[in-house]
């Protein structure tokens, strides 16, 4: 297990604390760094925190308490002792962002039931559970806030990723029903359904110029999402200006589900 990072000055008592998952790259680590800026603690997980080195050195984290956790999304045993690292470390946690997950690019006649439960016990099964963690947390302190990375895959319908955009169905249908059972005890739930957002993977991915064009044919805006912008997206939602945002479904699509 990796130590907890030294800040260079001690964080402000007060300071808002976050629990991100996936965040040795990609989205989640944008997302981290948005929050570090915005004055948050934070609890960084991964599968195995090795990975976290590069994250863990970065200057926007300069003077944030930032705790590496080791979580397992497909493991039970694992989300209640990442969560309760994170708690102990930073003494309580004030929002959760979902963001981990795996894809499957395959057609549906050919998804086999290990490729379905190994997809499903990370992105809902495992975000549920972790969700809950966090939920019975913020129920004791009546105050909380969610929120969960989605898809457009989960509003619209595209070939080739049918299982991916069931699990992310499941987590809007997730947001929607958390929002209602939990608004009287002032924890919130919100998502957000990027369309395709140009990671540094995904930028390899469409790197062909013909794949490139198909994905952005589907945009009217005529250009990807940039990780940047479902950060800041995060930023607002548990925001204070925010307070009266719950079981929203904000997608960051350039249009595409409106089409």
């Amino acid at each position: 297990m990796m130590a907890m990072t030294t800040p260079t000055s001690t964080p402000t008592v007060s300071a808002p604390t976050a629990l991100v998952t996936g965040t040795s790259t990609g989205i989640g680590r944008v997302i981290a760094l948005a929050l570090a800026r915005a004055g948050y603690d934070l609890a960084v997980t991964e599968v195995e925190t090795e990975r976290l080195r590069d994250l863990l050195d970065h200057p926007d984290l300069r003077g944030r308490k930032v705790v590496p956790v080791a979580l397992d999304l497909a493991s039970p045993d694992s989300i209640v002792s990442a969560f309760a690292q994170a708690v102990a470390a930073l003494s309580r946690i004030d929002l959760l962002v979902n963001n981990a997950g795996r894809a499957l690019i395959k057609p549906a006649a050919e998804v086999t039931g290990a490729e379905w439960d190994a997809l499903m016990s990370v992105n809902l099964t495992g975000t549920f559970f972790l969700t809950q963690q966090f939920g019975r947390h913020a129920i004791a302190r009546r105050s909380g806030c969610v929120v969960t990375i989605a898809s457009t895959h989960g509003m619209t319908g595209i070939a080739g990723r049918s299982v991916y955009g069931i699990a992310k169905a499941g987590l809007i249908q997730m947001t929607r029903m958390l929002a209602i059972e939990w608004a009287a005890h002032n924890v919130r739930a919100n998502a957000i359904a990027p369309a395709t957002v140009l990671t540094p993977s995904r930028a390899e991915m469409l790197s062909d110029p013909q794949a490139r064009a198909r994905m952005l044919a589907r945009i009217p805006s005529g250009r990807f999402v940039t990780p940047e912008e479902v950060a800041a997206a995060v930023v607002y939602l548990a925001s204070p200006e925010a307070a009266s945002i719950t079981g929203h479904v904000l997608a960051i699509d350039g249009g595409l589900t409106v089409q």
